[in-house]
């Protein structure tokens, strides 16, 4: 039997007056391969918190057997020692930590974990500054990792690639899967079809009372009539004939109870959701908006630099209408100063002038004045209000959460927010830079959906891989400089 990491006994860890985790019972063994899901705020980070110890709980014990190196997102990089070959293989720059970018200073703390050995890791999203190259090291490094790994990520190839069992975290429970993501979604699958049937017998069942004792309540009220049209002696013949055969069911009272007795079955049968239906939002565009160019977006000869350093040399392209088309590429290739340079249709670039650009960058957002989440979105769409609601609940704006003041919302919401507005704005080609970085897996998949219902030319920069794969048209990729279609 494998030896125990880290066992967890009746743990409640609540903030002001939610419970943030409620976990009876669950272990983690030694060579253990987890890979954590669930919401942004369902507690994914506070659990692996927890193991670490920065996070102490308000009722029952976490015990650890094992020593673990923890990856925060928020933590800094620190002056310790590190594997020369690795911050070669990381390409991190010889300069003082105060300088580094924030993709630096995620392979410099990654460097530094993978720098000494430990029985346990604790990753929380790796890979949101990390380019493909970046993602290909991570998975490399930590594919024949000797000891227990507990990851927290939204990139579901990550996932794929790394894990055997996964934690869904959702209202502070915690269950598990064995398997890796794509495993999990098939098992999800799965149980979304049991409960589809379960539902769909519930309904049958339910149905086939219902109208059993509707009958019953019809022949009861057939003897009353037939009862009142009687003689008073016709009437005393027959009530003397029923009670000397007792047959059951031929009196209206005992009737009344049959029917009765079959209404009580219909309330004590076990109530059944449907599952809930994921249906792709059409975003459809007025007619001022729809474009007829060919090519709303193209290059001739562009030359393009960031200061001193040459991004692309005399490179030409043609984005084709209707397209989602991503830029991929290595970190400094020029995919974002492409983007900035597109959307001010600056020197070189050739834009459709019915064009009306819409763009998503990698920022903090600030609200200028006081408005509701609801309220926002109707102020900047032409969509009526159930396509509003419909959009702003996929992704995770539902119940309360739509009459929150903008002002106020976290920076995963607003980010939320805005692409929620892109999509149902007054635009027809959308910009998005790096729109996966803090989402949830369920948000990014809400995305893919926005991506597939949208009628609109899309320009998209990711090193999410799956995401890419599932929403793109066309895959070009800066090498060389140069701009070159892969797919």
């Amino acid at each position: 039997m494998k030896k125990l990491s880290v066992e967890f006994e009746n743990i409640e860890v609540s903030y002001l007056d939610r419970v943030v985790l409620s976990i009876p019972q669950l272990a983690v063994h030694q060579f253990d391969r987890i890979g954590v899901v669930g919401r942004n705020g369902a507690g994914k980070s506070t659990l692996l918190k927890l193991i670490n110890g920065q996070v102490k709980p308000g009722g029952g014990h976490v015990k650890r057997f094992a020593d673990f190196a923890y990856f925060g997102q928020l933590t800094s990089a620190t002056d310790s020692e590190i594997d020369y070959e690795l911050m070669g293989k990381l390409s991190i720059p010889k300069t003082d930590i105060d300088h580094f970018s924030g993709g630096e200073q995620t392979r410099m703390k990654l460097a530094q974990i993978f720098s000494t050995y430990h029985e346990g890791l604790l990753i929380d999203e790796p890979t949101t500054h990390l380019d493909e190259e970046g993602i290909k090291f991570f998975i490399d490094e930590l594919r024949y990792y000797y000891g227990a790994l507990i990851l927290v990520s939204h990139d579901r190839h990550v996932l794929d690639q790394l894990v055997t069992k996964i934690w869904e975290v959702e209202d502070g429970c915690v269950t598990e899967y064995t398997g890796n993501y794509s495993d999990y979604v098939e098992q999800k699958e799965l149980e979304k079809r049991k409960q589809q049937e379960e539902y769909e017998k519930h309904v049958k069942e339910k149905s086939r009372l219902m109208k059993a004792a509707e009958e019953k309540m019809k022949k009861a009220d057939k003897i009353n009539r037939a009862s009142g049209q009687m003689s008073k002696k016709e009437a005393k013949a027959k009530a003397n004939k029923m009670f000397m055969t007792k047959e059951k069911g031929t009196s209206q009272k005992s009737v009344q109870r049959a029917a009765k007795a079959i209404e009580q079955r219909v309330e004590q049968l076990e109530e059944t959701e449907a599952p809930k239906e994921e249906q792709i939002i059409r975003f459809h565009q007025s007619n001022e908006l729809k474009l007829h160019n060919k090519f709303p977006i193209m290059a001739d000869r562009l030359t393009l630099k960031a200061g001193n350093k040459l991004l692309l040399n005399e490179s030409s392209f043609q984005f084709p209408l209707g397209n989602t088309i991503a830029i991929t590429g290595k970190n400094g290739s020029g995919k974002t100063t492409l983007l900035h340079h597109i959307i001010k249709c600056g020197e070189g670039i050739t834009i459709s002038p019915k064009a009306v650009i819409g763009s998503y960058e990698q920022m903090d957002y600030q609200f200028e004045r006081d408005e509701t989440v609801i309220a926002y979105m109707k102020n900047r769409s032409d969509h009526n209000e159930s396509k509003i609601r419909a959009a702003l609940n996929a992704m995770n704006f539902n119940g309360n959460a739509i009459k929150k003041n903008v002002r106020e919302l976290s920076g995963g919401e607003a980010i939320r927010l805005v692409l929620c507005q892109l999509f149902l704005g007054r635009y027809n080609v959308l910009v998005l830079d790096e729109p996966t970085n803090f989402l949830d897996i369920y948000c990014i998949e809400a995305l893919e959906s926005f991506l597939e219902g949208y009628v609109g030319t899309v320009l998209l920069v990711s090193h999410d891989r799956t995401f890419i794969d599932r929403t793109a048209d066309r895959i070009y990729s800066i090498e060389d400089q140069t701009i070159k279609l892969k797919s």
